[in-house]
């Protein structure tokens, strides 16, 4: 059965979250409708890992999250400038463990109508950041 898809431009804010680099690792998302009302917010855990591992896999799991709903718009957000810079091409990927997360992203970004991806600065990104924190907290 095909996904209905929702209308409107939804905002997903990802954020991960290490503790120790690399650490013990959560990855949160936070979509919000086109009011700015919570739709969704996740939590997981993500073992051991990097902190960019763990804002790649957050984005993937937002969007992942975004595309399971029907949003196939979206305005991205994230506090981590070198994943927005690679993903919009001002950065090349040179990191190997980064390479296959990149590529995920770009597959899922493939499947939605429309996006824009925003670098913001991490206090306009506090619900992704406490729901990165709570899924390393509630392993």
């Amino acid at each position: 059965m095909k996904q209905k898809e929702l209308s409107g431009t939804f905002s997903l804010f990802t954020d991960g979250a290490s503790r120790g680099n690399p650490g013990q690792a959560g990855a949160g998302a936070v979509i919000l409708d086109d009011q700015g009302m919570e739709l969704t917010a996740r939590s997981f855990y993500l073992g051991t890992c990097t902190n960019n591992i763990a804002e790649y896999k957050a984005l993937i799991f937002g969007l992942q999250t975004a595309l399971e709903l029907g949003c196939r718009r979206l305005d991205i957000f994230l506090d981590s400038q070198l994943i927005v810079r690679q993903i919009t091409g001002q950065y090349k990927v040179k990191n190997a463990g980064l390479k296959p997360l990149f590529a995920e992203v770009r597959q899922l970004l493939a499947k939605l109508t429309s996006f824009t991806i925003n670098h913001v600065p991490r206090n306009e990104n506090k619900r992704a950041d406490e729901l990165a924190n709570r899924g390393i907290d509630e392993r």
